[in-house]
């Protein structure tokens, strides 16, 4: 199968080599990797020029955006960026951070998911990040059938039918509501350990607090749905404040009438399953 990845980067010098080094190493090669530069302002761009003059399926696109990072808008923004210098000769395309070291045989497995099921539209692994003493250990905050993020590969015709990421903070989640409202599954393979080098949500604005809540005001959630996923969310974390932070944002988005990420036709299926789901785990 062929396959295209995207990396928006944004002052990723610490660790976008090492990205790069294990998608050189990858069992099953991708036909053509753009790098999104992202306004970067330390040596992220110098270390890309490195890899783009030595191998011909690294490509470099500059972009300029706000130096905030702040999740959601800012990646799929130059993600975006890297999406309009593809073609769709492709069989699955690839959302990479620029803090990610793969197993030598992910995209191997990652093409052989999608060529052994032809339901599935979104696949991947698991995250792990190193702890105080060395180790690798698992952090996966969300279900054991969501793929992080930082790491997600979609089968094309999915993406088509999802219509491409959403430029929001919740853009990984709604993707993957919108995929099962276009019949498609996610697969999540545990054999596939991926090494996330930054810790999760380390490098996020402090305004970013406010926008978990206003994304599930957006999938149109409705507020009983949004309260039981920040409860959730907040004791996942062991911190209240995720909950109030939460309902906060939500109130804020509703106050504001901020735009919906979804159809009402979407939104209705979307509150089905987070019942049905939320039904299978209470009985």
């Amino acid at each position: 199968m062929m396959y295209y990845i995207i990396i928006p980067a944004h002052n990723e010098e610490a660790f976008i080599a090492k990205t790069l080094n294990s998608i050189l190493h990858q069992t099953l090669a991708p036909k053509k990797v753009i790098i999104v530069n992202d306004n970067s302002t330390d040596g992220t761009e110098t270390i890309i020029d490195s890899f783009t003059d030595k191998h011909s399926i690294f490509k470099k696109v500059n972009t300029i955006s706000s130096t905030k990072h702040m999740p959601g808008s800012k990646v799929i923004n130059a993600f975006t960026k890297g999406l309009d210098v593809l073609d769709n000769k492709y069989d699955f395309i690839v959302k990479l951070d620029a803090d990610i070291i793969l197993p030598e045989n992910y995209f191997e497995k990652i093409a052989g998911i999608f060529k052994s099921d032809k339901t599935v539209g979104i696949a991947g692994g698991f995250a792990y990040e190193e702890d105080k003493n060395g180790n690798w250990k698992l952090n996966h905050p969300m279900n054991k059938d969501h793929v992080r993020g930082a790491f997600k590969a979609y089968r094309q015709s999915c993406f088509k039918s999802i219509n491409g990421l959403r430029s929001a903070m919740g853009w990984d989640t709604v993707d993957e509501l919108l995929a099962q409202y276009n019949n498609y599954t996610i697969y999540t393979d545990a054999n596939l350990k991926v090494k996330h080098l930054r810790p999760t949500g380390n490098a996020y604005n402090k305004q970013a607090k406010l926008l978990q809540g206003k994304a599930m005001y957006a999938m149109r959630y409705g507020f009983v749905i949004s309260c039981i996923a920040s409860l959730k969310m907040g004791l996942k974390q062991k911190k209240a404040a995720v909950f109030f932070d939460n309902l906060s944002g939500y109130s804020s988005a509703k106050k504001e009438k901020l735009p919906f990420l979804v159809t009402p036709k979407e939104g209705n299926f979307i509150r089905n399953l987070r019942w049905k789901n939320i039904k299978s785990k209470l009985f």
